[in-house]
């Protein structure tokens, strides 16, 4: 009877697999309940083009669903984002970075805001200068800035190193941000979490970081202490 909130969900898959036709159980128990819409959005590969293609797709997909909120039937201000591994990565991305709202474009969707009301993260990836202290053995981090696996984490280019890392984007107006963590994650080491959290909670930035004992990179599927964790975040927030 009038417009609901909506969840943008952003896939993982290393930057570079993965799609949008997955959604999590978590989000799809929201839709049966009538409570939001959830968006899936695609993104472009590694294997097409490099960072920023990737969060580039992702803040225009934020601003789509604006322009097309009356037609969905979503309230244009009650946005969120959520997504895991690379799409936690994504996530985040989106969450933290300026709005790149152009007013005076003649294309009307770039006129509409990228901002979102609150972002939760799963196991994503948030500082690439962690790749100098910390061994990553995943080869997409170095793939998504153009480099090749294997190449020295002192000699990938700064500037693309700190682009890339939601982390250099904290700014005190940030929205809300839940993360959710496994302190056994060998894909993505549990400091990119604590880090981002430290960081936002200096910035006084609400942040909540889940950590799971035990838990590796596929923490999205822990079970109902992660999804009813996650449920409470997103009700409160949007």
């Amino acid at each position: 009877e009038k417009p609901v909130l909506a969840m943008i969900h952003i896939h993982g898959g290393g930057w570079r697999a993965g799609s949008k036709k997955h959604v999590p159980a978590w989000l799809r128990r929201f839709v049966d309940a009538g409570k939001l819409t959830v968006v899936s959005v695609e993104y472009r590969f590694t294997d097409v083009e490099t960072h920023p293609a990737q969060v580039k797709d992702c803040l225009r997909a934020v601003q789509f669903v604006r322009e097309n909120a009356k037609k969905w039937n979503i309230d244009p201000e009650r946005l969120g984002v959520t997504g895991g591994s690379a799409g936690g990565h994504l996530t985040a991305y989106v969450a933290l970075h300026d709005d790149i709202a152009d007013a005076d474009s003649k294309d009307p969707v770039a006129r509409r805001s990228s901002r979102v009301a609150c972002a939760v993260s799963f196991a994503g990836p948030t500082d690439w200068t962690l790749l100098g202290s910390i061994e990553h053995l995943h080869p997409a981090y170095r793939q998504l800035i153009g480099y090749e696996p294997g190449t020295p984490a002192a000699e990938l280019d700064a500037e693309r190193v700190k682009d890339v890392s939601p982390i250099s984007f904290v700014s005190k107006d940030d929205p809300p941000v839940m993360q959710v963590h496994g302190d056994k994650d060998d894909i993505v080491p549990v400091q990119h979490a604590e880090k981002l959290h430290a960081k936002l909670k200096e910035a006084r930035v609400d942040s909540e970081l889940v950590i799971i004992p035990g838990g590796n990179h596929g923490v999205a599927g822990a079970g109902d202490q992660v999804s009813n964790r996650a449920e409470k975040f997103v009700t409160k927030h949007l």
